[in-house]
């Protein structure tokens, strides 16, 4: 299970998912709660969100996705990797730019 914690926590995209649902379930995969899914998205980001990072989550059972609704919600596995989640955002200050 840890290279599929490390694998989700690759991208940043995904990190921010997988952050935002700590205290929101479902997410918006558009919005995020407020920050963008990437700031000035173009088609290849979107499409790679879309063909990539929401499925990978999916398949690790880090989330499920709704694609016709555009949300996402905490999957089966959420539990295995929300220990990593919750050090991330305890401390997000500290983190170097960019990483959530």
């Amino acid at each position: 299970m840890a290279d599929k914690v490390f694998d989700a926590l690759a991208d940043v995209h995904r990190r921010r998912l997988l952050v935002a649902l700590l205290d929101h379930n479902p997410q918006d995969i558009s919005d995020l709660s407020g920050v963008p899914w990437n700031i000035e998205e173009t088609e290849v980001e979107m499409a790679q969100k879309y063909h990539v990072h929401l499925p990978k989550l999916a398949d690790y059972g880090f989330i499920d996705w709704h694609p016709d609704d555009e949300v996402a919600v905490k999957g089966p596995q959420f539990d295995e990797i929300k220990p990593v989640l919750e050090l991330l955002d305890e401390h997000r200050d500290e983190l170097p730019d960019g990483w959530l």
